[in-house]
C-alpha cells in the first residue's frame, strides 16, 4: 500500500511542508494538532476548549484514513503551563476512554503563545 498524506486546510503545512497525517499501512500518524479552528483560523482562549477543537482536528484526520478516535495506541500532549492540562481530563477522557491509548505530557512552549495545547496521536487500523 502506497503512504497517504491528509492535509487539514492549514495553511501551515503548505508553508512549513508536513501533513496532518501520514497512513503507512494500517498505521495513521497524526502530527502535533492545536486548537486552530482551520476554517476560520481562530482560537478559543479557554484550553479545555482547545482540547476539544484539537481532538475534532485530529478526527478529521483520522476519519480520512478510514479510523477513529478509538484506534488511538498512543498520544502525546504539550503545554506550555501544566495548570492548563488539568482542564482538559474530562475531555480527554470523553474522546480516550475506550482507546485508553498510551501517553505522555511535555511541558514546553509552543509556536503561538495563544496555543495552550498541541496533540499528536498514533492510530492503528484494524482489519475488519
Amino acid at each position: 500500500m502506497a503512504r497517504q498524506w491528509i492535509g487539514s486546510g492549514s495553511r501551515f503545512e503548505d508553508e512549513i511542508g508536513y501533513a496532518r497525517a501520514v497512513v503507512d499501512g494500517d498505521w495513521i500518524f497524526v502530527s502535533g494538532t492545536t486548537g486552530f479552528d482551520y476554517a476560520t483560523m481562530t482560537i478559543a482562549d479557554d484550553p479545555a476548549a482547545q482540547c476539544e477543537q484539537c481532538l475534532r482536528n485530529i478526527a478529521a484526520a483520522l476519519e480520512q484514513a478510514g479510523a477513529s478516535l478509538d484506534d488511538v495506541v498512543r498520544v502525546n500532549y504539550v503545554v506550555p503551563d501544566p495548570a492548563d492540562f488539568r482542564p482538559c481530563w474530562p475531555v480527554l477522557r470523553r474522546h480516550f476512554g475506550r482507546a485508553r491509548p498510551a501517553a505522555m505530557v511535555i511541558t514546553a512552549g509552543l509556536l503561538d503563545p495563544r496555543m495552550k495545547i498541541e496533540i499528536e496521536v498514533t492510530a492503528r487500523r484494524h482489519s475488519p
